[in-house]
């Protein structure tokens, strides 16, 4: 399948959010309190380019979370159409945006234009939050440890935290967004 037809089979936000389960509240949240600055110039250019998205995500991410009400709220300003594939479903479109050549880590932004062709690609973390989730990580036991799995819980606790609640973040995550939609 080309672009244009994973877009056409993808699902509005809409649909998107109200199907979630865990992560609802939380994106709503930061849907509801993140500010788009006063960034004109940035809105008119990306809104002549006259794009489309399409998101790769899922309900349990975290970073999906926090990235896509930040997307839609770009999206909003500039006129960009945004659809939603489910990851574990589209695995097909997923594994052509894998991250390092090997992780379908979550979310994936890819904007399209008119035409379905690839514009620019975004995700799955800026990097500040990649860096802060790196030192999440670092106090970890090794895997096959007997309290890995807890720990790995309580690390993705704290990180759910600081996605929901860190203005900082929404805000590097922004400009990370903005800095790829203007390099192409």
């Amino acid at each position: 399948m080309n672009l244009n037809q994973w877009y056409e089979k993808a699902m509005t936000p809409d649909t998107y959010i109200e199907s979630m389960k865990e992560h609802k509240e939380n994106l709503l949240h930061i849907y509801d309190h993140f500010t788009l600055p006063d960034d004109e110039a940035f809105f008119q250019e990306i809104k002549r380019k006259n794009l489309r998205a399409i998101v790769l995500t899922e309900d349990w991410c975290g970073d999906a979370m926090m990235n896509i009400p930040i997307l839609l709220r770009i999206a909003e300003k500039t006129d960009i159409e945004v659809r939603m594939l489910l990851r574990d479903q589209n695995l097909e479109l997923m594994d052509q945006y894998l991250t390092n050549g090997k992780a379908r880590s979550i979310p994936i932004f890819i904007f399209i234009d008119e035409d379905g062709n690839e514009v620019a690609k975004w995700g799955p973390r800026s990097n500040k939050v990649q860096q802060f989730s790196d030192e999440a990580r670092q106090s970890l036991p090794d895997k096959d440890a007997d309290d890995y799995k807890e720990k790995m819980k309580e690390v993705l606790v704290f990180m759910t935290k600081s996605f929901r609640d860190n203005t900082d973040f929404w805000n590097d995550v922004y400009t990370s967004m903005k800095e790829t939609l203007l390099e192409n």
